[in-house]
């Protein structure tokens, strides 16, 4: 028999968006086996009525270690857990922590569950902004430090990659974009095409194409995911695309 099938199994599900459309049927089985649900509080109201009578625990944020804790002290009450991360948890979500900490909780084993992350769901409204090499970039410096994050800006814009942008501000952070915007005209042409995603897959979901000047001045929120394109990247019939280079 597995060693882990002998184990309190918690599961890991990136819920996406948080809409029921945008789950994965991994993600939704593992809710429905779920007798506690563990998340950030407006991760647990995205899930809707379909799991209204599930028990939902939640921390605030930057209480991002209890959770996970509390994820281990319930499965080992005998409970199903299933911990919600929106978009992919192994993306800036809790995957890792929750593997970090899985040491001091021997009799319990862990599954993730894959999500769409607001890189793959934020592009679809674009257009096809990151049909080549791309890469993901968190301007938020709660646990990275701003010089790491000014450097791999750099060195993503001299490599030429599509870049998506997570956390571009918060209420404390009103600056970071524009930071981050003035390291990449550095090296990139102010009119190369970006685009922007407010609240995802979500009620006022609101969608931009810009240039890099443009996006520079723009202010935006937590809630919005950033695009910016490459050499190649261009504006067809009002989206945001990249071409993979094919001969037409």
């Amino acid at each position: 028999m597995d060693r882990d099938s002998q184990k309190k199994q918690i599961y890991i599900v990136g819920i996406g968006p948080g809409c029921e459309e945008q789950m994965t049927g991994q993600a939704l089985a593992a809710l429905e086996r779920a007798d506690v649900i563990v998340g950030y509080p407006v991760y647990l109201q995205l899930l809707g009525e379909r799991f209204a009578g599930k028990e939902f625990l939640s921390t605030p944020m930057r209480q991002e270690a209890e959770r996970c804790r509390l994820c281990f002290a319930e499965a080992q009450k005998g409970k199903n857990v299933a911990l919600v991360c929106s978009g992919d948890a192994g993306i800036y979500g809790l995957a890792s922590l929750m593997y970090e900490l899985l040491e001091d909780y021997p009799d319990c084993a862990l599954t993730v569950v894959a999500g769409i992350t607001a890189a793959n769901s934020g592009a679809a409204v674009l257009g096809a902004p990151i049909n080549h090499d791309f890469c993901v970039i968190s301007l938020s410096d709660l646990l990275t430090p701003w010089e790491r994050i000014e450097a791999r800006l750099r060195a993503a814009a001299q490599g030429d990659f599509v870049i998506v942008l997570y956390n571009p501000a918060s209420h404390r952070r009103t600056e970071h974009l524009k930071r981050a915007c003035d390291i990449l005209l550095e090296y990139c042409a102010p009119e190369v095409v970006c685009g922007y995603v407010e609240n995802i897959g979500r009620e006022g979901t609101k969608a931009e194409v810009c240039s890099l000047a443009e996006l520079r001045e723009k202010s935006l929120n937590m809630f919005t995911t950033v695009f910016v394109g490459n050499s190649t990247t261009r504006v067809i019939d009002g989206k945001m695309v990249t071409g993979r280079g094919y001969q037409i």
